[in-house]
């Protein structure tokens, strides 16, 4: 594989492009917006969503997702509310038997699907895979060490896909279990806006500490009601993605439960930003497929709460204080 076709070209699309390049690969990116694709293609920059970072000029960009899906692999960066559209509209220019690599993170809200379940609907002839793990966009772009978890259920299809995509300081880690990697990545953003109300609150940070450690547990739960593997949450895209999106304001979900956690409105927030925050979508449909597979989310479900009931953040956090006690395992 060394035609590397990315669709979206936010700054984890941009990055991702960057690092498939640096791996020895062809890439052309397809962007929604024609600026950003003529400054990637003119400038060899996308000061949109990546300011301050120099484009090899061998990136090709477009806004015609035809060209995009017509390579060896085809990498899957749009917000995950916009992948079923997005696939849809790349259908019938997508070969059969071009993988398909997730790099989105959420739950689809209408159907509480997984990534890989809506791409497998649209694509069932295209093998599947999903990359996920801690990395900020700004970081990878800039060359600085990254660990990832790529799975697939194809094992042949993995080792291959590391190979195409690693970089002396890119490195992946290959995992069979997809759900467990795309649940992590999903949740985490959900946890991330919770630790971020408690940074914006200042609440300290052994009430962090104790967020974090309670919503892996819940990672957990969930992961594994919906089938995945509980020690996938214990890697790079369970708890390595939950430490540093809990931790650092570069995370679009940390940094907006900042801001409600000292006291600004949601929307207010959302209306400052141009690049979407997941975990605002993913909690009420995480909470939604809970119901489903009868697991209980505490912590997430008061994020919804506050997200999507207008529940008073102190009151929230209260009632998760004064929760029964129970044995930490449970």
């Amino acid at each position: 594989m060394s035609r590397i076709g990315v669709i979206g070209a936010g700054a984890w699309g941009t990055a991702l492009a960057m690092t498939a390049q640096r791996a020895g690969n062809e890439v052309i990116i397809q962007a929604h917006e024609a600026d950003v694709a003529k400054a990637i293609n003119g400038k060899h920059e996308n000061s949109t969503f990546l300011k301050e970072i120099k484009l090899d000029k061998r990136i090709k960009a477009t806004t015609d997702l035809s060209l995009v899906a017509n390579v060896d692999v085809v990498l899957l960066v749009t917000p995950a509310q916009f992948l079923r559209p997005v696939c849809e509209a790349a259908a019938n220019n997508w070969p059969p038997g071009v993988p398909a690599v997730i790099c989105s993170k959420g739950i689809e809200e209408t159907s509480c699907a997984l990534m890989s379940e809506v791409v497998s609907e649209i694509l069932p002839s295209n093998p599947i895979a999903v990359l996920s793990g801690p990395a900020f966009a700004g970081e990878v772009a800039n060359n600085l060490p990254t660990a990832v978890t790529l799975a697939s259920e194809d094992e042949t299809l993995a080792k291959i896909l590391m190979e195409t995509l690693n970089t002396p300081v890119f490195r992946i880690y290959r995992s069979l279990d997809m759900i467990g990697a795309q649940i992590g990545g999903a949740v985490k953003n959900v946890l991330a806006i919770a630790c971020g109300i408690v940074e914006g609150r200042k609440l300290g940070n052994n009430a962090k500490s104790a967020l974090i450690t309670r919503g892996l547990a819940e990672i957990t739960r969930l992961g594994i009601a919906k089938g995945a593997q509980a020690e996938t949450f214990y890697g790079l895209s369970g708890l390595g993605d939950l430490t540093l999106t809990c931790n650092a304001m570069q995370s679009r979900n940390f940094s907006l439960g900042v801001a409600l956690g000292q006291g600004k409105k949601l929307q207010d927030v959302l209306n400052e930003r141009i690049s979407i925050t997941e975990g605002v979508y993913t909690a009420s449909t995480m909470i939604s497929l809970a119901r489903q597979l009868n697991v209980d989310l505490p912590i997430c479900s008061a994020v919804d709460g506050v997200l999507n009931h207008s529940n008073d953040i102190d009151a929230s956090i209260n009632e998760l204080l004064i929760r029964p006690l129970k044995a930490e395992t449970a």
